[in-house]
């Protein structure tokens, strides 16, 4: 297992930055076994991508009530809106900049988990798949 692959992918998928792209490359350059590779750096990244999800759905209320000042009947409506119109965009949760905080929402907005998990992991495997495919 390579462990620094994995932790790299994880927090690279937190809202702090990160290089697993690149870890990949150099792993795969090294002549590691590219479908491996890609499977580890893909759960890394998925889980960092469930805890930013977790951090949204534990601080949900406080961020609704507190700070956005918002009643149930707009949360139930951004809830709706997310669910007909955003879920689609959490296969792109692997973006720069944009991605972490997809994430972040789908939690606040209180997201199916195993539909976040679903379509995260599709568009995050994709990605890995489409640089090691790339590289070799």
């Amino acid at each position: 297992m390579d462990w620094t692959l994995f932790f790299s992918a994880l927090i690279s998928s937190t809202l702090f930055p990160g290089g697993s792209e690149a870890l990949l490359l150099y792993r795969l350059n090294e002549g590691g076994d590219p479908l491996l590779l890609v499977v580890i750096a893909t759960v890394g990244n998925v889980l960092g991508s469930l805890i930013t999800y977790g951090m949204g759905r534990l601080g949900n209320e406080a961020v609704h009530k507190k700070w956005l000042r918002m009643d149930e009947a707009k949360v139930a409506q951004a809830e709706a809106w997310f669910a007909k119109y955003g879920m689609p965009s959490l296969l792109l949760a692997w973006l720069p900049v944009v991605g972490d905080p997809l994430c972040l929402v789908a939690g606040l907005l209180r997201c199916g988990a195993f539909s976040f998990l679903m379509l995260v992991t599709i568009g995050k495997a994709a990605r890995y798949t489409v640089i090691a495919w790339a590289f070799i």
